[in-house]
């Protein structure tokens, strides 16, 4: 147990409870936890500390006081200006947040948009050479219907020419059949 003092208070512990109370004032804090905290310090009872501010402290550092209450008037406004503050951060954060939501939702759209140009670039070529494929194929398809033509006209050419010595022969014909060939049919 801490002993009680029961002797006078020094011009340095009375200073000590001014400031001590005033560093209260000024946080927001109560006298009684002050003259707690001096009453420790000093080996003092809290009472004891209470009755020599009120009875002669205080009326010596009146303006002090008044000052003490307005740093802590001024220190209540920064904190609801700080919490100001902090509901503007919450909102920057909370935007932050939905514009890297927007940038990975964009990241993915630019991704599959790349994936559907590669498969479509892939398909344009793919065509351009069918394309191609088509149209060697349509050539080389009117070279064999010229090449057939001609061999045909040469057939008729040459079945002509025998049509024309049979006659000079007389017992000889030759006529197409149902397949395009030649066949020789006697008179």
């Amino acid at each position: 147990m801490v002993p009680i003092r029961q002797d006078a208070w020094s011009k340095d512990e009375d200073v000590l409870l001014a400031e001590v109370v005033l560093r209260h004032i000024r946080e927001s804090s109560t006298q009684l936890a002050a003259f707690e905290e001096v009453g420790m310090t000093l080996s003092r009872t809290p009472a004891a500390c209470g009755f020599r501010w009120n009875s002669l402290i205080r009326k010596q550092y009146e303006a002090a006081i008044t000052l003490a209450k307005k740093q802590r008037k001024e220190q209540k406004k920064n904190q609801v200006e700080v919490k100001v503050d902090s509901a503007e951060e919450d909102r920057s954060i909370d935007l932050i947040d939905e514009a890297i939501s927007l940038l990975i939702t964009s990241k993915t759209y630019l991704t599959e948009t790349s994936k559907i140009e590669a498969s479509l670039q892939e398909a344009l070529a793919e065509n351009l050479q069918l394309k191609q494929n088509l149209h060697q194929l349509e050539k080389e398809y009117l070279t064999v219907q010229e090449d057939y033509q001609s061999l045909l006209e040469i057939m008729e050419k040459a079945r002509k020419m025998v049509i024309f010595q049979e006659d000079d022969s007389g017992s000889l014909r030759f006529q197409m059949d149902a397949n395009g060939n030649l066949e020789k049919i006697k008179k």
